[in-house]
């Protein structure tokens, strides 16, 4: 595991937040709540699963070496969180 807090934090941390980010948003993805359409679904769906998959291949993976940050991968979850919230609330005014 390259998780290591000692060692770097700013790569443990990235690691961190990134599989978090992938998490919420399958989780958006899945919840049969709010006015999302079917291709919001899935656009959270596919990046998630990109995120967290990104995470799982830094964590048990990758030996070293070069890697990206996409500070998009924190953005991103964010937007979509409140553009769900949103859904929400005019589902509910409705």
């Amino acid at each position: 595991m390259n998780i290591d807090f000692g060692l770097d934090p700013v790569f443990s941390w990235y690691i961190i937040l990134l599989a978090v980010s992938g998490v919420v948003m399958v989780a958006i993805a899945l919840l049969p709540v709010g006015g999302l359409t079917n291709g919001m679904r899935a656009l959270n769906g596919v990046l998630g699963v990109g995120f967290a998959g990104y995470a799982y291949y830094l964590c048990f993976v990758f030996e070293g070496g070069s890697y990206a940050v996409f500070f998009y991968a924190f953005i991103l979850p964010v937007l979509m969180t409140a553009r769900f919230v949103k859904s929400l609330s005019e589902g509910r005014r409705a």
